[in-house]
């Protein structure tokens, strides 16, 4: 497995993601969030096929922290089953690796439920 990977999260609009990517950085659970307003999806919900305009979030970390990142944004998200989908990173600039690994060295990791 690789030691860090990526992440996608969509969220409803600019400030609602803003605010997700602040409380998962403020944590440490990602080192970096980028934010792409103006994402055309198009998917199945609840029997209906939707439409909407969202904000995708392309969150980066280490593979390590992936089940307490994931915990974390669907206790945040105001969706009921938020997008959290995740693809270990290959080869990288060792420097940016580097940084990953300490902006998120000290990340705080809840206790799993149950």
């Amino acid at each position: 497995m690789s030691e860090f990977s990526v992440c996608l999260v969509t969220a409803p609009s600019l400030p609602q993601a803003k605010q997700l990517a602040r409380n998962l950085l403020q944590e440490r659970l990602v080192a970096c969030v980028n934010l792409v307003p103006g994402v055309a999806s198009m998917y199945w919900w609840e029997g209906h096929l939707e439409e909407a305009e969202e904000v995708l979030m392309i969150l980066k970390t280490r593979s390590s922290l992936l089940q307490s990142l994931g915990q974390r944004v669907r206790e945040l998200h105001p969706y009921s089953v938020p997008e959290f989908l995740s693809w270990p990173l290959g080869p990288g600039s060792p420097e940016y690796l580097d940084w990953l690994a300490a902006e998120t060295a000290q990340a705080r990791i809840s206790e799993p439920a149950g």
